[in-house]
């Protein structure tokens, strides 16, 4: 007997998704392989999750999407660690579509000069200029067929080159062959940057820390810390671990994490959160979560839940879209035979017409315009700091008409600026930001440093607070109500001084 092995969750990070509709034609793929249930994909993060009932399964699955035309890798702790901390696609021309598109292009270009210089041979010409990028493409298609999904738009292009070809528009099929390929290759760069707009996110943690190990101080990757770990928080420092404060004392800026724009006091005992900044005091800190459990992990795994859950709009062209690809394809034959059998119209010119339906009606635009203004949206707001729950929750925001909003770091910046400077007529307002800016220099308020900024940026020498009153500059004061000459006459004259000011120091 064999014992029965529970399912085994597996996670695949996926290359060259652009849309819904690459990841419906791997979700249908893979129902096929058995062993495979709960397949989830994410276009917007590539990520592929499943669970595998076979020890071989992992092996079938990754040659399914292979063959797809799909790059695929397990998630392992490196992988994922390289993947969270924001590791770049590299430029499009390295891309695989970006180097099919450059060499199609190429191809054609080289076939309109030759075309020019051997009149005879430009069906050859053109013809080979379109294989070059259409090969791949019918490629995808069969593998999508002969896994289950026939009806893809590397079908529809397949057909409607072949059959340019076919009735001698040659030039024609290699053309629309590299505006395809440059339609995907503008999609893949725009899911890209909507990628990369998340993975950001995780360069508010530092990649390095501080540790405290056998009595000295040793400088380590953060994504290596372990629970336990203790960290020395230099002032100016961002946080590089969720933690606890084990000694010292400091104000911590959690407006990356909170939005909350004053920084918290915070001591022994306190918790202190990933990607916060550590402001004027030196903190030792235990490591209570790792680097994938963290704060900004959790944010960045919210927010990809987020554009994972299917607004309703996208829902129902997701819907829509099954059913539109077939029923084109019925359009285009219908378009190309009917006429001339019915009626003894010429079979070039309509079944040029065929092929032109199966262009105009690809579903590509379509299938991605939804999930990419939900995705772009969400990473917008994931940009400003603002954790939007799902495509649903945008929706909704078209139907408000009206805001309630904190105004503290939501309205405004979150920072205090001064604006105005008023003297009320004892003094200019240079003299008067100029005290403020000494009794404030050596404070850690935020309007304290909203004040010494401004004198700074007004070109003020900041004095010492002491030789601020009095002993730099000589201060016309108007003379106080018991001292105005408002004698009798014949009357002793007021002798009242007025009180020196008095100096700090």
């Amino acid at each position: 007997m064999t014992a029965n092995v529970a399912p085994q969750k597996i996670r695949y990070h996926v290359q060259g998704m652009d849309c819904g509709s690459c990841a419906r034609k791997i979700e249908t793929a893979l129902t096929r392989v058995p062993g495979v249930s709960d397949i989830a994909i994410s276009t917007t993060t590539e990520i592929l999750r499943l669970r595998a009932a076979e020890a071989g399964t992992g092996e079938q699955v990754e040659k399914v999407v292979r063959d797809l035309g799909y790059g695929i890798t397990p998630v392992t702790e490196d992988t994922r660690r390289h993947h969270d901390h924001g590791a770049e696609d590299g430029p499009w021309w390295r891309s695989a579509k970006g180097k099919l598109t450059l060499f199609c292009g190429i191809a054609l270009a080289a076939a309109w000069g030759l075309a020019a210089l051997l009149p005879g041979y430009e069906a050859w010409l053109y013809t080979a200029a379109m294989a070059v990028g259409l090969i791949p493409i019918a490629r995808r298609a069969i593998s999508a067929a002969l896994a289950g999904a026939p009806f893809t738009i590397e079908t529809l292009m397949t057909i409607a080159a072949v059959g340019a070809v076919i009735i001698g528009e040659t030039e024609e099929a290699a053309i629309v062959v590299l505006l395809f390929l440059v339609g995907e290759l503008l999609e893949g760069i725009a899911a890209g940057r909507a990628r990369a707009s998340i993975r950001s996110l995780t360069s508010l943690v530092p990649k390095t820390a501080f540790i405290e190990r056998n009595g000295s101080l040793e400088e380590v990757q953060a994504g290596n810390l372990v629970v336990g770990d203790v960290l020395v928080i230099r002032p100016g420092d961002r946080v590089p671990a969720d933690g606890e404060i084990l000694s010292g004392e400091s104000a911590l800026d959690e407006a990356p994490v909170t939005g909350e724009s004053t920084p918290k006091r915070k001591g022994e005992g306190e918790a202190v959160f990933a990607g916060t900044i550590n402001t004027d005091g030196t903190l030792r800190v235990r490591v209570t979560a790792e680097a994938q459990d963290n704060t900004i992990a959790r944010v960045v795994r919210l927010v990809e839940e987020a554009q994972e859950a299917k607004a309703p709009t996208e829902r129902f062209i997701d819907r829509f879209s099954r059913y539109y690809t077939p029923a084109v394809l019925v359009v285009g034959a219908l378009v190309a035979i009917l006429p001339p059998l019915l009626a003894g119209e010429p079979w070039g010119e309509w079944v040029y017409k065929g092929l032109a339906v199966l262009l105009i009606g690809c579903p590509c635009a379509l299938v991605i315009s939804t999930p990419a203004a939900i995705a772009a949206g969400l990473a917008a707001g994931a940009r400003r700091g603002l954790l939007i729950k799902g495509g649903a929750v945008l929706e909704t925001l078209g139907k408000v008409t009206a805001v309630a909003l904190d105004k503290t770091g939501t309205l405004t910046e979150g920072r205090p600026k001064v604006t105005d400077v008023i003297a009320l007529g004892i003094a200019t307002e240079r003299e008067v930001l100029e005290d403020a800016a000494a009794l404030d220099a050596t404070s850690s308020h935020p309007i304290a440093k909203a004040i010494v900024a401004k004198a700074q940026a007004e070109g003020i020498e900041i004095a010492p607070a002491g030789a601020a009153c009095g002993s730099v500059r000589p201060r016309r004061r108007p003379p106080s109500r018991r001292c105005r000459p408002r004698r009798r006459p014949g009357s002793a004259p007021c002798r009242r001084r007025a009180r020196p000011c008095r100096s700090s120091s």
